[in-house]
This record gives C-alpha cells, structure tokens and sequence, in this order.
C-alpha cells in the first residue's frame, strides 16, 4: 500500500519498520515530527531529551546496549551532540545507531545555514541523503545495516524540503524488534588514549571499506542519456535537476561519504561537460575538483539559500550557451578557487621540520621532529594515586559485578586492571545519558546499573543527564564522585570547590540540593574509604526502582596534607586480596612471597587493610 507522507513521517515509519527500539531528540525544526510520529509507534521507546547533546548520549548508550536506535536533531543541534558523536565513530555499536541531521538552507527557521554535510568527513562517520519521502524511509533501513555492518554510526542528512515535503511511499510490515545481548568490551567501549589508538586504525580500515562499498551501493546511480553533459547531484537538489532537465545524464548520490570516486571520475568521462548541483557549501564541487576533474558549480550557483528549478535550469542553460550569460544576482558569492596546498605551510616532508626533501627526513607527517631519542624504561601503566577516595568505590563496583556506565577523569582509570571496573566512557557528561540509554534499550540492566561521574565533570554536563532520568522515568544510581576539585588536569577550582580561578571564596554548590532540585528523592552520602557502608548503599539504591544519587566525598589525597601514618605489614599470609585494590604502594615480594608496604607512597588510608582477612596490614607501630 503506498500513502503520502512528509520526509519526517516517512523516517519515523523507517524506524518502525526496520526495528529501532530507542528514539530520542531535542526538538529543533524541520526535525521536530520525526520524534512526534515515531511517538504513534507505541512498540518504539521515544523520549525528549534536555539537549541535543544528552539525546545523542541516549542514542549512544542504547546501541551500546544492543538496540537499533535512532537520534534527530536540526543542524545546530549537532553542534551540541558533536562530542559524543565524535567519540561514538571510534566505539561503534553493537545496535544500529542512526543520526538524522536536518539542515535549513535558506533559514526558514534557524539562526544559521550550516552544511551538516561536513560532519561526516570530520567525524569519519558514513552520510546517506534522501531525495524524496520514500528514500528517506528506505534509507533508515540502509543507515540501519551500515551501522552493524561497518560498526558505526551513520549520519542521515535531510533538508527542510525533504523534511517537509510530501510524496507517495510503499509501506511495509515491522520486522521483529530484537535487542542484541548486553556484553561487556571495555576496550571497545572505554575510550582511554590507548583504547582509542586502537579504534582509530580500525576507523581508517572501515573508511577504505566504506568507500568500497560506496561503489556499489545502489543509492548512488547512474542515469544515462544525453551525454552532451552531466550532473551530479544529491538530496532534493535531484528533484530540481530531474524537472529542469529530464533528458540529462544525472549521477545521483545516495550516499555523499565516503564518495564513490570511481563511478564518478567514469561518469564524468562519459559526459562532455559536468555540473555539481547542491545546496549550501561546495561539499561535492570541492571533492570531484580534488580529483583532478574539471567540473562547474558554485561558479553559477549560489552557495547560500535554497535553489530552485528556475534557478538551476536558468544557469546551467546559460553556460551551454542557450539563453546567454549566467545571471549575476544568482550566482552568488563564487567559491573562491584555491589551489593552495596545506602541505605547502610546513616543510615538503609534511612535518614541521626544515627539510628540504621528503626522503631526508624520517619524522612521520604529523609527528615532532623535535622527539626526543627512545629510551628504555619500565611500563608504568596509568593508576590512581596512593590514597585516591575513589579506589575503593571501583573495588566494590568490580565485586558487585555492575555494569557501569563511566566518565571523563581521574575516575576512568578504574577501567584498568585490577579493578577493571567501567563498561563505557564516552566523553564529559555521557556516564548519566548513556546510562539512561542503556537501560530504556535492555531493562534488565536496570537494576546492576550505574553512572559514575567526578563532581567537576558533573557540573560540566552531568546535571543535564540526570535531568533526563528523572523527567524520563529512569531509575539507574548515579555516583557523584566529589573530591572536591578537578583533579585529572592539575586541580582546577569548579563551581563545587569554593574558590575562583583568581582566587576569590564562591559559593559552593550543594550537591544534595541540586540533585534533589532535579527530582531525585534518594540521595545519600557516603565516606568512600568506608567499604563496608560503601557497599550495603551501592546494593542498596541499586536494587532501588527508581533513580538515586550517591556521593561521595573526600579531598582528593594530592591537595591534602597527609597526617595519617604509613602502613605496615606484619604476618603477611601471601593471600593478595590486598592487591586487588591495585595501589601502588603495595608490591608483592617474590622471595618472601609476602606483600611489601612502600611507606614513601602510601597514605595510611587504610583501604588495603579492610580486604585483608589476617589483619596483616596495620598502621606502623601499632
């Protein structure tokens, strides 16, 4: 059966058909009625969100989670989301995660024209462009499958008249909405840098099979007829070329990243001169140029607004020399050729050294040639510092075997052995929204589900996240981690220390207010270093239906003075339960097979002393 819809109904019926389980937004037009049809689908878990930003975070933790997922916004909107988004290229999915950018050329409703087109390259993440409402449907579907295919996100890129736009569409029966079975791979998900160096390769591995497949990928086609010349086109851009010029050889792009730079470079040797026709930037005219082809576009078309049929019948048949000379009022501000190489700004081995040759140099494009000479030295993998408040929360999170959606700080080291401790770290703030995604798409995470999040880093972007758990109805455990600075980059004062950057006392935020400001009615404070009371709140609020904050405070052990005695270990059985805590004042002695204290390092905390079951480990003297 075939009916009318707009582009925006036609998505939301994608998302049904093709099984997206978690939908969310932040409203912005032209998006806005994709979220409020999927909303009809009843099976699809829809939600607003406080920003674009926390709705990509959703989207993020859903896929995480196993469920086909989709998140819409306008094009400012992916402003806001694009550090999760950046972040989501590099740990790909395991659901289908598809991202609806809706562009406003000619500002019907926004405070700016930006070509979101230019995301896809710059997050190295594939683009699909509908042309009409029935493409917009089929390519939910297409978005869908690249994602789990090529384990990444995938960025749908409408334009209001797509959006808006109605035209016939084939409906089709739901698939079956299955979510994949949650499995926790913290080097996938965990981006810490020496995770991350990993993905990135795998990005340029999956780039080159994108491209590939570009090729082939029957949404980017050829229509063969008069040869005499040629456009190549995308989004509603077609439309207008298929009525101004029905009897032209048109290559129609589907799939606008990675470009399919082969089926191109042929069709522009088919045809005898070639034309790009887009709205907004020269994203096409600049690629196909980089390849050395000859081709016009912003020459005679402008590259703000919208473009019309008139429009673009009026200028190509001026430069074939039909109707005389391109109109001066549309072609616009002209792109302005350069032919300026970025390689020409450093040296021509493309590093900031002086070489004169390539050859001569053996510093790799990118690289210091300024590096100093390797040296032998031992591994010393990244670890919390001796008397760190937060070691002990990752040792109970770790023995409790909850899932734990983790954030950006001192506190991501818990992703690293011993304690081993994080599921997913995305970037500033995504530890609560990711969360919150992550339950909505597998509820029966719920209840061994929690957030982790230090209190500068809340206040950065956390708050918005637990916002969107309360109005949402989520009812994960969020732990505010408070030591009272921003501890990772040298222990800068935020909002919650008291002080200002120059020095002046603030006031202090109340986290226990805020939180219950929110909405939250369980919030309890805990001493971190007090594992058993650590422990009985975690099972506690966790087994709770409905959401909880735990904080837990202590100053971070570098900003305080140490009063405390060292400890010592006497009658060591060489169990090493102690060691799992992973301080790095406790060794263990191979010869003595016993654990040795290094009294330089340790704090007297005394956090090791509470998993030994001989009483071994005792402040010194006592």
């Amino acid at each position: 059966m075939k009916t009318l819809l707009t582009g925006n109904e036609a998505i939301a019926r994608g998302a049904y058909e093709y099984g997206v389980s978690v939908a969310a937004a932040y409203p912005g037009t032209p998006s806005t009625e994709i979220l409020e049809n999927i909303a009809k689908y009843p099976e699809i878990y829809c939600q607003w969100s406080p920003n674009e930003k926390v709705a990509m975070e959703v989207g993020i933790g859903a896929a995480i989670a196993g469920a086909r997922t989709i998140v819409t916004m306008k094009h400012v909107g992916v402003n806001v989301a694009a550090d999760p988004l950046f972040t989501a290229a590099y740990t790909g999915v395991r659901g289908g995660l598809v991202l609806v950018s809706a562009d406003d050329p000619g500002m019907h409703s926004s405070q700016n024209e930006q070509d979101n087109r230019n995301y896809a390259p710059f997050a190295k993440i594939p683009m699909l462009e509908p042309s009409d409402s029935q493409e917009a449907k089929d390519m939910v579907k297409l978005a869908l499958d690249m994602s789990e295919r090529f384990d990444t996100p995938v960025l749908l890129r409408i334009t209001t008249r797509i959006a808006h736009s109605q035209s016939l569409v084939e409906l089709g029966e739901p698939m079956e909405r299955a979510v994949e079975p949650y499995k926790k791979d913290a080097k996938k998900y965990v981006m810490i840098p020496a995770y991350a160096r990993t993905r990135r390769l795998f990005i340029e591995e999956r780039d080159k099979q994108l491209a590939d497949f570009s090729e082939t990928v029957e949404v980017n086609r050829v229509e063969m007829r008069d040869p005499s010349f040629g456009i190549v086109t995308s989004g509603v851009s077609y439309q207008y070329v298929r009525e101004a010029f029905p009897d032209a050889s048109v290559l129609r792009l589907g799939m606008t990243h990675p470009l399919p730079k082969e089926k191109i470079a042929d069709f522009a040797e088919a045809v005898d001169v070639l034309f790009v026709v887009e709205e907004l930037d020269p994203y096409l005219e600049d690629r196909i140029r980089a390849m050395g082809i000859e081709v016009i576009g912003k020459s005679i078309l402008p590259a703000y607004g919208e473009l019309s049929v008139n429009l673009v019948k009026k200028q190509i048949l001026a430069v074939l020399g039909v109707i005389g000379e391109p109109g001066e009022d549309a072609s616009g501000e002209a792109a302005a050729a350069s032919d300026s190489d970025s390689a020409e700004d450093s040296g021509a081995c493309g590093c900031d050294c002086a070489c004169d040759e390539a050859a001569a140099c053996a510093t790799q494009p990118g690289e210091s040639s300024r590096a100093a000479e390797p040296f032998d030295a031992p591994i010393r993998p990244p670890v919390m510092c001796p008397g760190c408040p937060h070691r002990g929360v990752f040792y109970i999170l770790r023995e409790l075997r909850l899932v734990v959606s983790g954030d950006i700080g001192c506190y991501t080291l818990g992703t690293m052995a011993p304690l081993e401790a994080m599921d997913t770290c995305i970037c500033m703030g995504a530890s609560i929204s990711g969360a919150l995604g992550m339950e909505k798409a597998n509820p029966d995470l719920a209840r061994r589900l929690v957030s982790v999040i230090g209190d500068s880093t809340f206040l950065h972007s956390g708050v918005t996240g637990l916002m969107d758990i309360v109005y949402n109805g989520g009812t994960s455990t969020v732990l505010i981690l408070d030591n009272s600075i921003t501890a990772m980059t040298g222990h800068q004062h935020n909002p919650s220390t008291g002080q200002t950057l120059m020095g002046k006392e603030a006031p202090v935020v109340d986290f226990v207010a805020l939180a219950k400001a929110l909405g939250v009615k369980r919030v309890v404070e805990v001493d971190p270093l007090d594992l058993d009371r650590v422990k009985a709140v975690l099972k506690e609020e966790v087994a709770a239906p409905e959401p909880s904050v735990i904080i837990t405070r202590r100053p971070c052990a570098l900003i305080v003075k140490n009063t405390e005695k060292a400890l010592e270990c006497v009658g060591c059985k060489g169990c090493k339960a102690c060691l799992r805590i992973g301080c790095p004042a406790l060794s263990f002695d191979k010869a003595t097979r016993k654990v040795v204290v290094n009294s330089a390092l340790c704090t007297g905390c005394g956090l090791c002393a509470q998993l030994c079951m001989f009483d071994a480990l005792r402040k010194a003297g006592e």
